[in-house]
């Protein structure tokens, strides 16, 4: 039976809860421990930033957090569901309803202008051809790039391209935003645009958004900060 169908009391008013979660990677005879016993809750409606060096497992948790990779041991729970317990086919679903993705290098496709970037998300629903576009212009219209639909990649500075990016990570209208560096990749300008974008996500659109950063600025946008230090939660 579906996880799904047996759904997980929620800590409190926390949409992600991460439960005392280990992470382990083999490489060759070696065991790496990327994370060690994370507990993380996160409400719903909170901006919160991971912070840490490079290898203190914030991408690692994010992509749990995200149903991209499971737990080695522990539980990731969100909107009450176990999301370890899926299945590869359920959690495929799960995450086209569940999750936006926002990367560092925008992860747009070349051959595809703005909106129908924006739509792929929906093509994993049963909405029709009409209101798949609707949606993906009205998600473009959010990011204040309407005027840049017809547009290809190639088109839109950087800026822009990370718009695209996050109107496609809210055109199905998850129930969290996962934002793995999303300045990285611009520059100062831009940056502080695209920041800005996503307080107002959170703020007006009352998404919730996990995001890992190395810059300062960034976080400081957050509510919440939190730091790795070698897969331990040090604050």
């Amino acid at each position: 039976m579906s996880a799904q169908l047996h759904p997980v009391a929620r800590t409190a008013d926390a949409l992600v809860d991460v439960r005392n979660v280990v992470k382990t990677y083999k490489r060759d005879t070696q065991e790496l421990t990327v994370l060690n016993g994370i507990s993380l809750q996160v409400p719903e409606g909170e901006f919160v930033a991971l912070m840490g060096p490079s290898g203190s497992g914030k991408t690692t948790l994010l992509n749990l957090v995200a149903g991209i990779d499971r737990p080695t041991s522990g539980q990731v729970i969100v909107a009450g569901t176990d999301v370890a317990k899926l299945s590869e086919s359920e959690l495929a679903r799960w995450r086209s309803r569940s999750v936006g993705f926002i990367f560092q290098f925008y992860n747009l496709i070349p051959v595809l202008s703005a909106v129908e970037n924006v739509e792929l998300p929906l093509l994993l629903t049963s909405l029709g051809k009409r209101e798949r576009r609707d949606r993906a212009l009205t998600a473009l219209k959010v990011v204040g790039l309407a005027d840049r639909s017809s547009h290809y990649p190639r088109q839109l500075s950087g800026g822009q391209e990370q718009r695209v990016a996050i109107a496609r990570a809210i055109v199905a209208d998850p129930k969290v935003l996962v934002a793995d560096e999303p300045t990285g990749d611009l520059d100062s300008r831009s940056a502080e645009e695209i920041l800005a974008l996503m307080e107002t996500l959170n703020r007006e659109f009352k998404k919730t958004i996990v995001m890992v950063t190395h810059d300062p600025r960034a976080a400081d946008r957050a509510h919440t900060q939190h730091h790795l230090e070698k897969g331990v939660l040090a604050g």
